[in-house]
């Protein structure tokens, strides 16, 4: 991930990165100084509660004389940031439930990472289960195209359940090392969609015993408190395992990584970016930090 942030997430750099190292080559630093880096915090969209955690265990270091300059703040800034992040590695897995509301980049992040499977020797299987949404579908088919990977499909408007049922039991019978599942988003009908993804996990617990199953959330980075009303109702109803950060290149709020670790208490484990498959990454929390804070 060297250089990502810099290269890649070119507006996290610009609005995030570049106005950190003002302070960290500061000779002295004061009180005005944390109060601008609650403000940099905040319009990174590190959140409310994690900010004021992270200023006031700041502040305290500072009274005691352990932060006096710059790069006194820089090093304990990047132990606040490291103790907010989860550690939990992302398991080994063969069955991946993607959860998220439309447009959160589900089918994206779908399609890039049967691509980042298939390039690893991986037979990938994908499960078009929004059939409510047309559109859904028919880009995760192009895709298998593209990549010529098996796509199973329903009939419009038919039961998501049932088209999982037909792609588990294709699954144990073709030899396939992974399966991902596309799931519908329609939180206006929230309890419907909940008792859709809960009746779709039950189906591959029951079809597929032995297979390890990890429901993987997509949050759109670029809506801020939105993403985590939407991921709390989301972590409420259903078992998530983690988080997939999505549109990571079209927001500078780099700080939303730190929200989500310290109010979801769910860990990241992969930052999407980008429309070509190829742009895709497993985030590394020690990487991101070191190129936050440099």
């Amino acid at each position: 991930m060297f250089g990502f942030i810099k290269k890649t997430l070119s507006k996290v750099y610009t609005q995030v990165t570049s106005r950190l190292q003002g302070l960290f080559g500061k000779k002295h630093i004061h009180e005005q100084d944390l109060q601008e880096l609650r403000e940099i915090l905040l319009k990174a969209d590190t959140g409310v509660k994690t900010t004021k955690n992270i200023i006031a265990s700041l502040t305290e270091l500072a009274d005691s004389g352990r932060i006096e300059t710059g790069a006194d703040l820089k090093n304990a800034l990047a132990e606040q940031l490291s103790a907010i992040l989860p550690t939990t590695p992302m398991p080994s897995t063969q069955v991946y439930v993607l959860v998220g509301i439309n447009g959160s980049g589900k089918t994206t992040f779908a399609s890039k990472l049967a691509y980042q499977l298939q390039q690893q020797g991986k037979k990938v299987l994908l499960v078009a289960a929004d059939t409510f949404r047309a559109a859904a579908v028919e880009q995760l088919q192009q895709w298998g195209e593209r990549l010529d990977i098996e796509v199973v499909t329903g009939k419009p408007n038919g039961d998501p359940a049932a088209v999982v049922y037909t792609a588990s039991e294709q699954f144990q019978a073709g030899n396939y090392d992974a399966m991902i599942v596309d799931t519908a988003g329609r939180l206006q009908t929230k309890i419907n969609l909940m008792n859709e993804l809960e009746k779709i996990k039950r189906i591959i617990k029951r079809k597929l015993p032995e297979e390890k199953v990890v429901t993987l959330l997509t949050l759109d980075s670029m809506l801020g408190q939105n993403s985590f009303d939407q991921a709390q109702i989301f972590h409420e109803q259903i078992d998530i395992d983690g988080i997939v950060l999505t549109k990571m290149d079209g927001t500078g709020k780099g700080g939303i990584l730190f929200a989500v670790a310290s109010e979801l208490k769910l860990p990241v484990w992969y930052i999407s970016f980008g429309e070509s498959v190829e742009q895709l990454k497993m985030f590394d929390a020690q990487e991101y930090i070191q190129e936050l804070l440099t």
